[in-house]
């Protein structure tokens, strides 16, 4: 195969994830959450816990912007941080319960509009896409 090719594959595929991410989040309205309050949540919810530079480097902010946010987040009671116990002045950041749960009924409603994308599918095709989806997952995205 051509990795040319092979590469400008992967552009598209990259920018259909984001529109499909953008598409099936864009309505999820969350009282008093902004976007980048949102983005930050769900990185959280599929990392955690992680550091406030990897929340930066992965959302593309700013240190001082991440930090701002995290504070927002921390006070509305939706994250927190866990200090190191070796070394104090190193944390994780983590979601609370409330955050937890938040972020579960989020995620419910994701899903729905997940399943309603692969209703017409027979079981072959899902299991093609169990299988691509597992492929890229250890091949590439490890």
């Amino acid at each position: 195969m051509n990795k040319g090719q092979l590469f400008q594959q992967f552009v598209r595929f990259t920018a259909s994830v984001h529109q499909v991410t953008n598409d099936m989040t864009k309505e999820i309205k969350i009282e008093n959450i902004t976007n980048v309050q949102y983005k930050i949540l769900e990185f959280l919810t599929v990392s955690q816990p992680v550091t406030l530079s990897e929340i930066s480097e992965c959302l593309h902010l700013s240190l001082p912007n991440a930090s701002r946010e995290l504070k927002k987040l921390m006070q509305s009671q939706l994250c927190e941080k866990i200090v190191d116990p070796n070394d104090r002045r190193k944390y994780d950041i983590r979601l609370t319960e409330n955050g937890t749960a938040l972020m579960n009924e989020v995620f419910q409603e994701l899903e729905f509009k997940f399943q309603e994308q692969i209703k017409h599918l027979t079981e072959s095709e899902l299991k093609e896409i169990e299988g691509a989806m597992n492929i890229l997952q250890t091949k590439f995205f490890a």
